[in-house]
């Protein structure tokens, strides 16, 4: 799910503040959803959760009807059930099973401002590998954005995902997919590679805002696009997980705008402060 405008886009305090706003419903979407991905519950009523919340939060959907020219999206969620990687299509007959990995990936805009996170959720007890492949994609998705800082570089944050998996396991980094801009729109410039060289890269200014989205498979890294022209899965049937934070850039630190807290606590944990400008 990829267009991008040629230009990286700086915000101001006030623009930040409505893509917080947008975060923040994406947030607390992803949380309900969360809570109900038990067996036997459908993507398709995942995707009904979002919508209410969109609703409820006069928030409109940044994925129902995006088109990259294989037709409009139908969802406003993204649901990737086990072996699917992104970009799944929620459905009635996609019911959710005890042992199931799902990522579920989702955005909203607010005042024209645009908010993006995923989460991957362990369905009723999962295997061991695939907790494991989970929990360290979201080690890898904190350790980039904890190097998001002012006069920093793109490499840095790229380095410091792929530095976080390397060091816990042999997993696959899916190297077609990566993070994005966000702002004015859902995908915007710099493309966010989940590996790269530290020091390399655009320069990291104050007023940006970044999506890091970190995908791993607990195989090869290939991929393979499905019939529908959405979904993506690992080529070789293995499991897959998708952590996914926005993220601004202030003058004094990080705020991840989608995280309830800013990324506070988890940020902390890595001798990162986060910005007291959108608290």
């Amino acid at each position: 799910m990829r267009r991008y405008r040629n230009q990286i886009e700086l915000k101001s305090l006030r623009q930040l503040k409505s893509m917080r706003a947008a975060g923040l419903v994406v947030a607390h979407a992803l949380a309900a959803m969360e809570q109900a991905c038990q067996p036997g519950t459908s993507t398709l009523d995942l995707d009904h959760i979002a919508r209410k919340e969109l609703a409820n939060a006069g928030a409109t959907s940044n994925f129902l009807n995006y088109d990259i020219g294989n037709g409009p999206y139908p969802g406003v969620i993204c649901a990737s059930r086990n072996d699917k990687v992104v970009h799944g299509i929620p459905s009635a007959e996609d019911v959710l099973a005890d042992g199931d990995l799902i990522s579920l990936d989702f955005g909203a805009v607010v005042d024209g401002w645009h908010g993006d996170a995923a989460i991957t959720v362990a369905v009723g007890t999962v295997p061991e590998q695939a907790a494991k492949l989970s929990a360290i994609c979201r080690s890898s998705l904190w350790a980039g954005l904890a190097r998001v800082r002012a006069n920093g570089r793109l490499g840095d944050v790229s380095a410091a995902v792929e530095g976080a998996v390397e060091a816990d396991g042999d997993w696959g980094i899916v190297e077609g997919y990566g993070g994005h801009g966000i702002g004015s729109a859902m995908h915007m410039d710099p493309h966010v590679l989940n590996y790269g060289q530290a020091g390399t890269g655009p320069k990291l200014t104050v007023g940006m805002a970044l999506a890091i989205e970190p995908m791993l498979t607990a195989g090869a890294p290939d991929t393979r696009g499905l019939s529908d022209g959405w979904t993506v899965a690992t080529a070789d049937g293995s499991l897959a997980a998708h952590w996914e934070h926005s993220v601004a850039i202030l003058d004094d630190g990080p705020f991840v705008l989608t995280a309830i807290d800013g990324g506070r606590a988890e940020l902390a944990e890595r001798g990162v402060h986060i910005s007291s400008q959108l608290s």
